[in-house]
């Protein structure tokens, strides 16, 4: 996977937006945009998807109202998306599962390529290899250990199969030859009451989510899974230089429209994400919560989406995930 480059000169200048063909007239946008959330109130995502939908009203002159329509993992929001008018006034913010759920899904009802036209993409969120409290491994490479010397004895917990946390779990412990049992939960909460109350022993979640029980001490953070360390837990070593290198797993965010819908939207849609992005305002809300800044153009968010879908069919078919 390519390490993912943080919001720089690649931002769509204005002058080149508004070269664009006038596809949709020059008024759009006329009324409110719907920004469909695939997970519930209040979770990860949608704290993202608020944050940016907030700045990017306010660049297009209209408001960018978030709709939650969560379950199965974020795709009966795409489902929708499919099913939405191709006009530019209704949106997704997906995550990385709208790349995952073509392999662990038999018919997850969209395609990734096919039936979405990319945007931008906006965000992404490391993980982090944490264990319960009670667990006597204090590193990676002294929970790989425990791991060995007892295999299967031990069990990680994430927020669903084939979920971002559970094939990162398993193409880690794939890595480094150790054994774990996978527990599936419906959602991120439960997986983390579990696993604070020593049900579950292990679990790579996202950054977003752990940073409290980490600083409260219910949980141990060992390594997170970006290139670089986190600034929130500047003290927590990488998976990379702790334990496997060039390791990295990103829950990455973006924003897709419905395939048809014109150029010269999606590359207005694309500047309002990138203006939203190099606000300071908009900055100091993802650093607060660990989750980086990105941004790019049209292209290269829909190159992205295509190595991706890759990258995670490769991690799926090693995983031995089979297909819901």
């Amino acid at each position: 996977m390519k390490t993912i480059a943080i919001l720089g000169a690649a931002v769509c200048a204005a002058s080149l937006c508004a070269a664009a063909p006038a596809a949709a007239g020059n008024a759009w946008p006329d009324k409110p945009i719907r920004l469909l959330v695939g997970f519930a109130p209040g979770g990860p995502t949608d704290n993202v998807a608020r944050i940016l939908a907030e700045s990017m009203s306010s660049g297009l002159g209209q408001p960018v109202v978030v709709e939650n329509k969560a379950g199965a993992a974020g795709n009966i929001a795409a489902v929708a998306l499919t099913q939405s008018p191709a006009d530019g006034y209704t949106l997704l913010y997906n995550t990385s599962s709208i790349v995952i759920a073509p392999w662990v899904y038999k018919n997850p009802g969209f395609d990734p390529v096919k039936d979405f036209a990319p945007v931008g993409l906006t965000a992404a969120v490391p993980l982090v290899l944490a264990t319960t409290a009670s667990l006597p491994a204090r590193t990676p490479k002294e929970l790989v250990a425990l791991l060995k010397k007892e295999p299967g004895k031990y069990n990680y917990a994430s927020s669903g199969t084939g979920a971002i946390e559970h094939l990162t779990a398993a193409q880690l412990l794939g890595m480094v030859g150790a054994q774990a049992t996978h527990v599936p939960y419906k959602g991120t909460a439960p997986a983390q009451v579990d696993l604070i109350a020593g049900a579950t022993q292990f679990t790579t979640t996202t950054l977003n989510t752990v940073i409290a029980p980490v600083q409260k001490g219910s949980l141990r953070a060992l390594a997170v899974t970006s290139r670089e360390r986190s600034p929130v837990l500047p003290d927590v070593p990488t998976v990379s230089e702790s334990l496997e290198p060039g390791f990295e797993s990103l829950a990455w965010q973006g924003i897709v429209a419905p395939v048809g819908t014109p150029a010269d939207v999606l590359e207005k849609l694309n500047a309002a994400i990138n203006a939203a992005l190099k606000s300071d305002a908009v900055a100091k809300k993802l650093q607060a919560q660990g989750t980086m800044a990105l941004g790019g153009s049209v292209q290269d968010y829909r190159s992205y989406i295509k190595e991706e879908l890759a990258r995670w069919g490769d991690v799926v078919k090693q995983a031995g995930v089979q297909a819901q």
